[in-house]
């Protein structure tokens, strides 16, 4: 019985430690009447960066941000240009260039930007 014991603490601190991404997995949904061009979600240290040409209104893009090369604290920014105007927004925060969620989501409306977390990284 200590034998198993001992694995599995032994296998959920490998699990934990060393075989988790470093990252933040993200849904970009626009809600918008309007086209965003030149969408950008990156890291403040900007080490971190995906980028795509155009999401439609009514179409989402999702991927993951590895964030392998952030080494200190920061925030989230989505930047994208919508109607000729250039939109940012700054979100959450990560420490020690890990993210402290496992999920964002942003729903960007015609007058706003709602933003949703899920799950834990720490």
């Amino acid at each position: 019985m200590k034998k198993i014991l001992l694995f599995g603490i032994i296998a959920l601190s490998l699990n934990s430690c060393k075989f988790i991404e470093k990252g933040i997995s993200f849904v970009i949904q626009n809600e918008s009447k309007f086209t965003l061009e030149k969408v950008r979600f990156s890291t403040s240290e900007n080490l971190a960066v995906m980028k795509f040409d155009k999401i439609e209104p009514k179409e989402s893009v999702s991927d993951f941000l590895t964030m392998k090369e952030n080494k200190s604290d920061g925030t989230y920014l989505l930047e994208f240009t919508r109607n000729g105007k250039k939109e940012t927004k700054s979100y959450g925060y990560y420490t020690n260039g890990g993210a402290l969620d496992a999920r964002v989501k942003f729903e960007i409306k015609n007058d706003t930007i709602i933003t949703e977390s899920s799950g834990f990284r720490y």
